[in-house]
């Protein structure tokens, strides 16, 4: 299949790190104008290193006025990659205040306020454009330890949904990817304890976890003209484990 994003200009959020690293150097690689944001400078600095082509902004997704003044002042953007996410893990009787409120404003709020942003440029360009939102399976299936999360995910899925539907007529499409575990720093949180990966693994009919680029060949076909007809779908990328 032979993508070109050339003339596109892309952001991708949580580029600092992990599937959103690895989807700002293949998008780019695809002749994309990239424009990479994270909260940690040094990984950028590792990014460009690696990809000197890619722009990079720096802010804290969880300042709401600093975000969209960061995304304003890289407008336009043609396509949109909301990458950025934590795992805040623990038993449901031990989810704090402090806990809720970090994953709920990192995890879906910052996604309302960066697509607003960009959203709102593109409509007042009157272009069309694509906005992927990296979900998780754990949208979709209840995972021990994991209740902020999951329902933060369950979020970004009907947030997915309701901005496919009234971004369509202005011809953005929205769609969601939902991978099972990711070895990347964020997946050896939570599944880096072999008995537990163990169990997660005995559910997985293809018997094994994501690699990186298996969500990343996703998230740009969904970016693509190759998907044109795609708009309001949660793709699972999950080895069939939500087939069981």
């Amino acid at each position: 299949m032979n993508i070109n994003f050339e003339g596109k200009r892309i952001l991708v959020t949580g580029a600092g790190q992990g599937i959103g690293r690895e989807v700002a150097l293949r998008l780019s690689k695809y002749k994309g104008q990239v424009i990479a944001l994270s909260k940690t400078q040094a990984n950028l600095d590792k990014l460009t290193a690696e990809d000197p082509s890619i722009q990079t902004v720096c802010v804290d997704l969880l300042d709401w006025k600093a975000t969209k003044k960061a995304v304003q002042s890289v407008l336009p953007i043609d396509l949109l990659v909301n990458n950025a996410a934590v795992a805040v893990l623990q038993p449901f009787m031990e989810v704090t205040e402090e806990d809720y409120d970090l994953s709920f404003d990192a995890n879906v709020k910052s996604i309302v306020n960066v697509t607003q942003t960009v959203a709102a440029d593109m409509i007042k360009r009157k272009v069309g454009g694509s906005i992927v939102n990296v979900s998780s399976q754990a949208s979709q299936a209840a995972l021990a330890d994991h209740a902020i999360y999951c329902a933060t995910k369950a979020a970004v899925d009907m947030l997915s949904k309701v901005m496919a539907l009234e971004f369509g007529p202005h011809k953005i499409r929205v769609n969601s990817v939902n991978p099972t575990v990711v070895m990347t720093e964020m997946g050896k949180l939570g599944w880096s304890d072999p008995e537990k990966a163990k169990s997660m693994l005995s559910k997985i009919p293809l018997g094994r976890f994501a690699e990186v680029d298996e969500v990343v060949d996703a998230i740009v076909f969904f970016l693509s003209d190759r998907s044109s007809m795609i708009n309001g779908t949660m793709l699972p990328i999950d080895g069939g484990f939500l087939a069981t």
